[in-house]
């Protein structure tokens, strides 16, 4: 890892950040925030690519763990991660390695609806599957009425799924800053 790999994954730890300025919306069923943070996620894997993507959101959220409020509403301490938005703030690392994996994979023919794809894919389907459960279990609740409680922040996710695909693909085509996933690859 170069100069240049810190800078990246410091700059989109930043930018994930910087996000928390828009203000949240508390839903009063599952009280997980929604929150333009999850778009700096999507953007971190499918800009900086799987690895520095991951390292990004774990710097980020080394900085929340000890005390910084740097998510939406400045919130910040170890303790937002025992509670119902735990899970779905650890997933953000996952997100973003995935999307960036998805992104090394799909690179030469990566287009707007094939980012739109990965983003979708990583950034709601597999956060979902991380987030979901955790709210579940830290409300004591089924499930079912997790996921239910859940099905409002869609149309969020999808904006954000829409706005990151379209930022992807332009960096591709003015700046890229990953390159194809054809064999293992060192860090440039």
């Amino acid at each position: 890892m170069d100069t240049r790999d810190v800078v990246f994954i410091a700059l989109f730890a930043a930018i994930v950040a910087g996000l928390a300025v828009f203000p949240p919306i508390t839903l009063p069923v599952v009280g997980v925030p929604v929150t333009a943070q999850s778009l700096g996620v999507m953007l971190a894997g499918g800009i900086l690519g799987a690895v520095r993507g991951g390292l990004a959101l774990v710097l980020f959220l080394v900085l929340v763990a000890i005390g910084l409020p740097l998510l939406a509403g400045g919130r910040g301490g170890f303790g937002v991660f025992l509670g119902p938005s735990g899970g779905f703030l650890l997933g953000w690392i996952v997100a973003a390695s995935a999307i960036g994996f998805l992104t090394e994979r799909f690179w030469n023919h990566l287009n707007f609806v094939v980012a739109l794809t990965i983003c979708l894919a990583g950034g709601v389907v597999l956060l979902y599957a991380i987030g979901v459960p955790w709210v579940a279990a830290v409300a004591e609740i089924p499930i079912g009425a997790a996921l239910t409680g859940s099905l409002p922040f869609i149309p969020g996710d999808l904006l954000k799924s829409l706005v990151a695909a379209g930022v992807i693909v332009v960096v591709k085509r003015s700046y890229p800053i990953i390159s194809p996933r054809t064999q293992p690859q060192k860090l440039s």
